[in-house]
């Protein structure tokens, strides 16, 4: 485990929260510098921050825990005074997370600034040398982001027929006995001429699919559907999604599709197994749960998910912080497969890439241990001038290839958009 300076041993973090005029923002996403930005947004609201006061790097299977630990030391040495006391105020950190044990390279970050709304209040929060002076040029909106130039798009580790391959190979196993379902992804890759502004797609993202949650941690970005686990005063929150049409743009044409995706016994049967892994995980964690019945169809601009949310209330707050929640769930049946160890060694076997970050936990904590974090879906990683796009699709015993790449077509859709000019 390795941190970077200023950490719990060069001295404690000093953080200050103060509340602002709500009407002084007038969109969070629009504040962000080009210098280490940070954002977690839906329908507007949310938390974003800029700048490095402290962080640390994680990786293999010890990432959560680790992280986990480093973040209660902070939060043990820290001065925090706090005058909205809200759900993302005071001291917090956001962090993303490897999706395999090897090499699982992680990341929590405490920004040096940090900007919230929420339900008609807004806040700013300053870490180590934040003064009232600083509060208030925080406001500005900076300077807005080039598009992307020169951009072209390349298959990543397998072309189309090449996955298609691999999605059949693993019905056969499926079918063999050998596992219920498996999600496979693919990758894509864009390439520009300059190194590529992340705040271009990111405001892109925010404005196409508010009802998503717009997220960049450390070059990892997009708008996930998929509320991994939030926890806010006890009370846990998992929205699961597993089941996926594509939308034909016509009204009443979708409505009938999201009739026939709420009758899909293939779909169904996917969305079940994600569910129950995700209730399963939360168990002992929880002194009660409540699991709808039947899911409801969520739609999005360009597909439609089936899902549920699952609900409970933890033991014991603290002792049980989000992100140990978030490292409970993962990886659930909806980005792994069931059972899930079985699925996670196909994967390694079959999809012919590294994940990264795609597909595993990403968000934030407050000091408290409440946090929102999300699963790294509809997201791509930027390295300079390169982005590499994910897709994935939940692979069961009556799954068809062809329908599958149709699929990851489409998950692949809101980021690509989001990235041209």
């Amino acid at each position: 485990m390795t941190t970077d300076a200023p950490a719990v041993a060069t001295g404690p973090l000093v953080a200050r929260t103060v509340a602002v005029p709500v009407d002084a923002i007038e969109s969070l996403v629009d504040l962000l510098p080009e210098r280490q930005p940070l954002a977690w947004l839906r329908h507007g609201e949310g938390i974003v921050g800029w700048g490095r006061a402290a962080g640390v790097e994680t990786s293999g299977p010890a990432r959560f825990a680790e992280a986990d630990a480093w973040w209660q030391e902070v939060v043990e040495h820290a001065v925090v005074r706090d005058e909205v006391r809200e759900h993302g105020t005071g001291l917090l950190c956001f962090g993303s997370f490897g999706f395999t044990d090897a090499p699982g390279s992680s990341v929590l970050v405490v920004p040096e600034v940090i900007v919230g709304v929420r339900e008609g209040t807004a806040w700013v929060t300053t870490v180590t040398s934040g003064s009232l002076d600083r509060i208030d040029r925080a406001l500005h909106p900076a300077d807005p982001p080039p598009a992307p130039a020169g951009l072209t798009f390349d298959d990543g580790a397998l072309d189309a027929g090449a996955w298609g391959d691999v999605v059949a190979e693993a019905v056969r196993r499926i079918n063999g006995g050998e596992l219920e379902k498996v999600v496979l992804a693919r990758d894509l890759r864009a390439t520009a001429e300059e190194p590529v502004d992340v705040r271009w797609p990111l405001r892109r993202l925010a404005a196409t699919y508010p009802t998503c949650w717009t997220f960049h941690v450390d070059g990892l970005f997009g708008a996930t559907p998929e509320m991994l686990v939030r926890r806010e005063r006890g009370l846990v929150t998992s929205r699961v999604l597993a089941g996926t049409i594509r939308r034909t743009g016509d009204d009443e044409h979708d409505l009938a599709l999201a009739g026939a995706l709420a009758r899909s016994s293939k779909d169904l049967e996917e969305h079940e197994y994600a569910v129950r892994s995700v209730a399963d995980a939360l168990a002992p964690h929880c002194s009660s749960t409540s699991v709808p019945e039947t899911p409801f169809v969520l739609h999005l601009p360009n597909v439609m998910h089936l899902a549920t949310d699952v609900n409970g209330v933890v033991h014991d707050s603290r002792e049980t912080s989000s992100l140990q929640l978030a490292a409970a769930l993962h990886p659930s049946a909806a980005v792994g497969g069931t059972p899930t160890p079985d699925a996670v060694a196909l994967i390694g076997e079959l999809e012919g890439m590294d994940r990264g970050r795609y597909a595993a936990p990403v968000g934030w904590m407050d000091a408290a241990g409440d946090g929102e974090w999300g699963i790294a879906l509809r997201s791509a990683q930027v390295e300079g001038n390169a982005v590499r796009l994910f897709a994935g699709c939940g692979i069961v015993a009556d799954s068809d290839p062809d329908a599958e790449l149709a699929e990851a077509a489409a998950k692949f859709e809101p980021v690509r958009e989001a990235l041209l000019p």
